[in-house]
């Protein structure tokens, strides 16, 4: 079992800030699961819009949060990185469910596990969760793809 700091997170990676989501891995076992943390600050650029009188987390950033902890887990698992000239795309999102608001100084924890790799396509199920209780939940799938 891996965890890997901001630094390491970074290199396999692209996102920056203000859309990179992950703050710290965990636990890593690549080929199976990830365990991820990401710190939700009051700083966060979408908390003045989002709302102003009752800050929430987007549920699509939670989402978002995830399928980084889940390129992580891919790029881990096949013992690479990312380079400019790939870029890692959502292919589906199934079952998303919203349980509980994320607000300013929760900790989020990402908890993604692979179901199938076949063909390029990673399909993964995801958990985020906020002192042990459920926040989101939803099946992923995404794909490295070369650009030109």
């Amino acid at each position: 079992m891996t965890s890997l700091d901001i630094h390491q997170i970074l290199d396999c990676l692209p996102h920056r800030y203000p859309i990179l989501l992950v703050d710290r891995v965990l636990e890593l076992v690549p080929g199976e699961r990830i365990k991820a943390l990401k710190n939700v600050s009051v700083n966060e650029p979408f908390f003045p819009g989002h709302y102003p009188h009752h800050p929430v987390m987007p549920g699509v950033l939670i989402v978002e949060a995830l399928a980084q902890a889940a390129a992580i887990l891919s790029f881990k698992s096949m013992g690479d990185a990312p380079d400019e000239n790939a870029v890692y795309y959502f292919a589906g999102i199934d079952g998303a469910r919203f349980k509980k608001p994320v607000t300013p100084g929760d900790q989020l924890i990402l908890d993604v596990s692979i179901i199938a790799h076949r063909r390029g396509v990673w399909k993964y199920a995801a958990t985020a969760s906020v002192d042990g209780q459920k926040a989101a939940e939803a099946e992923l799938m995404c794909t490295v793809r070369r650009i030109e």
